[in-house]
């Protein structure tokens, strides 16, 4: 069973979201370490976390939740946007969003949640949300 680091992910894709300059997923690790840190929360061995956010970039690009910002929209082969599948994924987990918790524990039930299919099939429940 694979399970993934939600709050890591959620920044990513929000990274994703508002950002259109290039995309540094170590950096963002080290922003997600320091918030962490200062809410008194445990930060983990930060250069495993920062692997894990360079990890999350090429897993969330190969399987389809995000993919290169088209060049007509200053795409420069360094950042990205969210896919309807990224979208979709953010929604489910977002923190900001009361009652996040039960889609992410059912996404750790899955063997990967984050293969397209499951999670098409997992997001498509209306009882996740």
């Amino acid at each position: 069973m694979t399970t993934y680091n939600w709050d890591l992910i959620e920044r990513l894709l929000h990274e994703v979201q508002n950002g259109e300059g290039s995309f540094a997923p170590r950096k963002y690790a080290e922003q997600e370490a320091a918030d962490k840190g200062a809410a008194d929360e445990p930060t983990g061995n930060l250069d495993a976390l920062k692997k894990t956010a360079a990890d999350y970039e090429a897993l969330l690009l190969r399987r389809g939740f995000i993919e290169s910002r088209p060049e007509e929209d200053g795409g420069n082969g360094e950042n990205f946007i969210l896919t309807p599948l990224g979208a979709q994924l953010l929604a489910l987990i977002d923190s900001s969003i009361p009652g996040n918790d039960h889609p992410r524990q059912v996404l750790d039930e899955q063997v990967d949640a984050l293969d397209p299919t499951t999670f098409a099939q997992v997001a498509s429940k209306a009882a996740i949300a």
